[in-house]
Formats: structure tokens, sequence, C-alpha cells
């Protein structure tokens, strides 16, 4: 008799029915074979030292190159969904390198053009990885990804309060640096595994591990005084919390999804309120908290600078070039959009819109695919669509952890894709079999 597993490939796990599995997948109880190991451990080395961002190249750039090699070597295979994430990001790359001709004499343009060819590569092959063992390898990211977000909030943490000496060094002008160069950066990537934990005390059950996991995430977050990440981390949060009512399995899950979420309101006006009441923390607060401040309007504002970039892009069809606008009118003009225009062209810039368009949209189709990951292609998808606003008001194209998000919409939604696919041709069979029974 044809049962209703078969049909499914072995890498997928299976979902009898329409029930949201339970969110935090666990690694499987089958043997690993020596390769699935060690690319699980390069994966996850990789992972954790991506908060390692105050050198370039950062150690994560190295190691990324190293498990692309080991991933070839264990027989990584694509999947051809993949592929609509490959062909606008070769555009983008492509309108770049074109773009690079005017400015082939400045060693920093070409190291920025190289940078962009090495983060899409890595975009690609983060995706690819998580179409196969989706939950297993998934499972390793998750737990990489949080324990580098907790050591870059626990050293802007430090810094900020001037924990031990020395500290001082993961602050930026009165603002927690972590291990990153820019607190604009280190706000954001603080994001994903922030609202992946909120996401897990929401959908399965709250523990005390998770709950401090949570409130240093968001203390390092507010203590990078970005107004950018802020919005992000906001907007990220609805998103989230609206999808996973959307996708709530029964009204029960709903009810809790809702008390929880109240709860978690109130523990964050909390610890906000708590943070406030240090001097130094309330009055970067209200500086900080202001829609508009001296560097965003103005002469040489933000906006003013932004207008002079789509003056720019419209004289320049093949691009200025990497870093160019920034030389030509002295600071550059903070909107990732007029970035890829003005970079990469009119050809890179509308490959970089289609790369944008086409990942969420992807990532919405498939988040209501019931799977053992479908939490976490919400989170996912939630944390691109904050990023993508916050790519209003900054740079956001080198962001290392803006592709690994990539990586995970794509990964996911194509391992979704295979799952509906799958279950729905057992069920085909299932219903064949019992028919053709005597």
């Amino acid at each position: 008799m044809i049962t209703a597993r078969q049909g499914i490939p072995d890498h997928l796990p299976y979902v009898p029915g329409p029930a949201v599995p339970r969110f935090a997948p666990a690694a499987g109880t089958a043997l690993v074979g020596f390769r699935e190991r060690l690319l699980r451990l390069a994966l996850f080395v990789t992972v954790v030292t991506s908060c390692i961002a105050f050198i370039e190249p950062s150690p994560h750039d190295l190691l990324v190159c190293l498990l692309l090699v080991i991933a070839a070597v264990t027989g990584l295979k694509f999947d051809r969904t993949i592929v609509a994430l490959i062909l606008p990001l070769l555009a983008w790359n492509v309108g770049g390198l074109v773009a690079l001709f005017n400015v082939a004499h400045d060693n920093k343009a070409i190291q920025y053009a190289i940078t962009s060819l090495y983060l899409a590569v890595a975009a690609v092959l983060f995706a690819s990885l998580l179409t196969r063992h989706t939950a297993e390898r998934l499972d390793v990211l998750r737990k990489a990804y949080i324990a580098a977000a907790m050591i870059a909030a626990t050293a802007g943490i430090a810094g900020y309060f001037r924990l031990f000496p020395g500290a001082g060094m993961f602050t930026l002008y009165d603002r927690a640096l972590g291990t990153f160069k820019d607190p604009n950066v280190f706000g954001p990537f603080l994001i994903w595994p922030a609202l992946a934990v909120m996401a897990r005390i929401l959908v399965e059950r709250m523990r005390l591990t998770d709950l401090a996991v949570v409130a240093i995430l968001t203390l390092g977050l507010l203590l990078s005084f970005s107004r950018g990440a802020w919005i992000h981390f906001a907007v990220s949060s609805a998103v989230m919390l609206a999808l996973l009512f959307f996708t709530a399995r029964d009204a029960r899950a709903r009810y809790r999804l809702i008390g929880f979420s109240v709860i978690g309101l109130i523990a964050v006006l909390l610890l906000l309120a708590i943070a406030l009441s240090i001097s130094s923390v309330g009055d970067m607060f209200l500086q900080r908290a202001n829609a508009l401040n001296t560097y965003d309007v103005g002469q040489g504002g933000r906006f003013h600078l932004q207008e002079l970039a789509l003056g720019a892009l419209l004289d320049h069809p093949l691009g200025m070039g990497p870093l160019e606008f920034g030389r030509v009118y002295g600071l550059q003009q903070h909107n990732v959009y007029l970035q890829a225009l003005l970079v990469y062209g009119w050809l890179g810039g509308a490959a970089y819109f289609v790369l944008i368009g086409a990942t969420i949209l992807f990532g919405l189709r498939n988040v209501f695919v019931p799977t053992p990951w479908q939490p976490y292609l919400i989170v996912s998808v939630a944390t691109l669509i904050g990023v993508v606003g916050e790519g209003m008001v900054i740079d956001s194209d080198h962001w290392r952890h803006f592709f690994v998000i990539l990586g995970l919409v794509w990964g996911l939604s194509a391992a979704a894709g295979s799952h509906r696919r799958s279950r729905s041709a057992a069920l085909r069979q299932g219903t064949i079999a019992r028919v053709a029974r005597p």
C-alpha cells in the first residue's frame, strides 16, 4: 500500500496536517555523516563571527569563502528556484562593474565592487544551504546568529556603561557600537535574532533564558541610539505579529499571541522607562528621538544630498561608480535606492528594485505554508521589510546581515515550496491507493 509519506524527499520533514509545528526545529535523530557535520560546523562558525565587523576584511568574510569551499566539496546542490535570486544579483553586479570604469583608478572603489560580488555569492550560498536539511541547518544558523548578537549587544552595553577598563572602545559618540564600526549597523544587526526569540516565546512557550536574551538585545538596540533601527524594529515587530496571527493554527493560538504581545509590550515599555531613568541614556534618547535634526535638513543635510542625488542619477545612466557621489558632493546621500542607481547605474538600480520586490513577494507567498520553519520564515520576511524601509535613510547595500536575511527568505521559501509540492503529491498518491485498494 502506498502511504502518505511516500513521494516526500527524505531531507524534508513531513507535516501530516494543517497545524503549524513547534517553533524550534530539533536536530534530526538519524546519524549525520561526516560531510554534513563539517558543513554545519562551518556554518555555525561563519555566522557566529558575523558580529566581528570592526575590521575589513572581517573574519566572517574569510569564513564565508571557506564555507563556500566546504559546501562545494560536500556536494551543495542548487534548487532551481534560487535562479530567481541569482539573476537580479547578477544584473546588479554587472551594472556595478560597468560603472566601475568611471573610477577604475580608485583602489577603494575596486574593493567596493569586489565586496558587492562577494555579498551576492554569500546570499546565494546561504539560500542554497537552507533548501536541503532545512530544519537542521536552520537550527544551527539560528543558534549562531543569536550567539553573535549576544556578543555584540553585551559588548555594546558594557562599553556604554564603561563596565570595565577599555570598554569605551565599544562606543562611538556616546552611542553603543558593540563589535561594529557604525552604531547604525550594530542596531539593525540585533533585530532578526531578537524577533526570532520573541516569536518562539509567542508561539511555543516562555523561557527565562529567552526573556534574558530579548532584554539584552533590546537594550543593546536602544543604546545604539539609531532612529532607523528603532523604526525598523517597530515595523518588523508589527509585521511579524500580523503574520503570526494570520498563520496561527486556531483561535486559542491567536488569543495566546494577543495576550503575550500585550505582556511583551508592557515589558518593553518598563525596560525603556528604567533605561531612560538613567540621565545619560535619557538625555541622548531625547536628542536622538527628534524626527529631524540639523544633519537631516538644510544645506549639506541628508535630504538636500538626496535631492542632489536625484539630479546626479539623471546625468549618469551608467552610474557614477562606488564612492564617487561622496567625493563630488562631500557626503553620501544616505538612501540605498539612490545608492543603487548612482553606484550600479540604471541597470543595477533596476535589478536591485527587482531583487527587493521579488524577495518580499516570494517570502509572503510561502509564509502560509505550514512547515517546521514557518515562524522563522515569518521573522525573516518581517525583518527584511523593516530593512527595506530603513533603506530610505541609510545605505544598507553592504550590510552583511542583510544578505544573510536574503538567503534565509529565499532558502526557507524554496524549501516551503518543495514541502508543499511533496505533500500534495503524497496526498494524491494516497488517494489513488485508497481508490485502487480491492
